[in-house]
């Protein structure tokens, strides 16, 4: 992966997740007729691992952040699932699903040790005001929304104005 830039991007979760979404994507390329389904689901379901995480480190409540965690560790047990029955039809040798199980094992045990710390994956507030001024950020914010609808009244006032002349 690249260097770093969100704070999701620091996680070993995060990056565990979009290296078994590649390899799942790798995987599908070769999969066709009777477990095209089961492709399309994996689609799906294995970059929502990553996604998960990511929108998760977005959320400031605790509670959310837990809530988009289990969502992540859903996607990754159905991953495990859909191996299983591509397995059973014929569309997945055994020991690549093994090699990719292992990966999910893996993003399943952190993401339930992340979800049940209550505090999901925020970092401190003091690594990330080092790299941005929030406070800044949520009054320059505030008052670009402000006069946004400054804006918005005066237009209205001279809807029903008379044109001068």
């Amino acid at each position: 992966m690249t260097e770093p830039i969100f704070d999701h991007d620091r996680f070993a979760v995060y990056r565990l997740a979009v290296e078994y979404t590649a390899e799942s994507f790798r995987v599908a390329k070769g999969l066709s007729g009777p477990h095209r389904h089961a492709r399309d689901q994996g689609l799906w379901a294995a970059p929502s691992i990553p996604l998960n995480v990511a929108e998760g480190n977005g959320k400031r409540s605790p509670n959310d952040r837990a809530r988009f965690l289990d969502i992540a560790r859903g996607s990754a047990l159905e991953c495990a699932a859909i191996q299983d029955a591509l397995v059973a039809s014929g569309g997945l040798d055994a020991e690549s699903s093994r090699s990719l199980k292992r990966k999910l094992q893996r993003i399943v045990s952190m993401l339930t040790r992340m979800a049940m710390k209550g505090d999901g994956v925020g970092e401190s507030q003091a690594e990330y005001r080092e790299l941005v001024d929030d406070e800044r950020e949520h009054r320059f914010a505030e008052h670009e929304h402000e006069h946004e609808h400054e804006h918005e009244h005066e237009h209205e006032q001279n809807i029903g104005a008379e044109p001068e002349q």
